[in-house]
């Protein structure tokens, strides 16, 4: 499904990513005031005022980064550009126009594109005046706007659809309900072959999204009926003079795919032993609370591989997912490809479950009479429970003292959950909550 693209564009270190959250509000953009943070191309999409556009943030134009990466920074910023309907020029009123800025103009200029000028971080009646004059920069009235406070944001969504050409039939039609799934796990585990087996299967049906790098897609498909998205995060291939740059950016990638993913394949090569790195992604899969399938690949090359030692092996390296189904394939011959897929369906219908209160009561009772955890002088309590939310599954219990539940205890709870409610291969997030003592006053 292809959208209308708004691309924001600007030098380093204006807030561009602080305003794509801003206007989809949510956390989607990493936001750290160090030049170069966003080096992929972030996309969402959003809604306003009847209309449906996918706002895309970039790299600043004129980063100065690591000498291999530059050049791939350059190219997600020119194939954004090359494909955006309209672009969104940002600048810096605090700091004020510099060389930089012009350089961004005149480079947008020659594209010959519909260009508003949003002068971000406008926090004060003395810098909304000076908004004329960055008029000079002959991209016509500009939009003053305070990403971090949220100032002229609504009316900047209000502008942004008044700008964009007329709507096209991907626009109009719904999105429907898309599984997105994230492949992820170290280089060379398999993770482009994968995407290129399923970008090229005959079975189901095909679409190709320019992705986040030169030598990766985003794949839309369908099987059986129902339409699945693979955020694909093949790390880039550069010179070991660059080990360190690439790492960073691989995880990078690794992390926002994680994010944007409903589920997520998480790779290895069968014949190799479990990494730190693959540890560091199980930890932040966790830490997010996604479901995971935890996939051996390569066995056409490793037929003399005990699968059932490997799948225990597994799950003794990563033990915080010892809840997550393992699955075994080839992706270069496609063999168990398309059952992996199908856990994929079944993840998410688990994390769609809907818990009545009186029965998730009736469980987290039962497990409190069964085991508490130690007091250390206080002791602890459980009151009652109810569901919060889906995708993940989410549980509210208020206690009398949050502090003696998390942890060990967390994950025991947990458990008990995924056993009483059938949900066994998802993660359960739990939150605690002091419920305070009421006291009636006598008088």
């Amino acid at each position: 499904m292809t959208l209308r693209q708004v691309a924001i564009v600007g030098r380093p270190n204006v807030g561009k990513s602080s305003l794509l959250n801003r206007l989809c509000g949510r956390m989607v953009s990493i936001v750290e005031p160090t030049a170069g943070v966003t080096r992929d191309r972030i996309a969402v999409v959003l809604e306003h005022g009847g209309r449906r556009f996918e706002l895309v943030d970039m790299g600043g134009l004129g980063l100065v980064d690591e000498a291999m990466l530059k050049e791939h920074v350059e190219a997600q910023i020119q194939a954004a550009l090359h494909s955006a309907d309209l672009i969104l020029f940002v600048v810096d009123a605090k700091e004020g126009r510099v060389p930089t800025d012009d350089m961004v103009a005149r480079r947008l200029r020659s594209l010959k594109k519909p260009v508003l000028l949003v002068v971000n971080k406008v926090e004060s009646h003395g810098e909304e005046g000076a908004l004329a004059n960055w008029q000079t920069l002959g991209f016509g009235e500009p939009h003053g706007t305070s990403a971090k406070e949220g100032y002229g944001t609504s009316d900047l969504k209000d502008r942004i659809v008044a700008m964009l050409p007329g709507q096209d039939q991907d626009e109009l039609e719904p999105e429907g309900d898309v599984l997105k799934f994230a492949v992820v796990g170290k280089r060379n585990s398999g993770k482009s072959t994968l995407i290129n087996w399923l970008a090229g299967e005959e079975r189901v049906i095909v679409s190709e999204i320019p992705g986040t790098t030169r030598d990766a897609v985003d794949v839309t498909f369908t099987l059986d009926g129902q339409k699945l998205l693979a955020i694909d995060t093949a790390g880039v291939r550069k010179k070991s003079s660059v080990q360190d740059a690439i790492e960073f950016f691989s995880h990078s990638r690794s992390t926002a795919a994680i994010r944007r993913a409903d589920v997520v394949i998480h790779l290895f090569d069968i014949r190799e032993q479990v990494s730190q790195v693959d540890k560091a992604l199980a930890a932040y899969c966790l830490e997010h609370h996604k479901p995971v399938v935890l996939v051996g690949n390569k066995i056409d090359l490793a037929p003399e591989v005990d699968l059932a030692r490997w799948d225990a092996y597994l799950k003794q390296q990563l033990p915080g997912l010892d809840h997550a189904p393992v699955a075994f394939v080839s992706a270069q011959q496609g063999t168990n490809v398309v059952d992996m897929l199908r856990l994929l369906y079944d993840l998410r219908q688990q994390s769609r479950l809907k818990i009545s209160t009186p029965k998730l009561n009736e469980v987290l009772h039962a497990a409190r009479d069964q085991l508490m955890p130690q007091g250390r002088g206080t002791f602890p309590k459980i009151f009652y429970g109810t569901q919060i939310g889906t995708e993940p599954l989410s549980v509210l219990v208020f206690v009398n003292e949050p502090r003696l539940f998390r942890g060990v205890y967390e994950r025991y709870l947990a458990q008990r959950l995924r056993d009483a409610f059938r949900v066994p291969e998802i993660p359960i997030r739990i939150a605690f909550r002091r419920r305070e003592k009421v006291v009636l006053d006598d008088r």
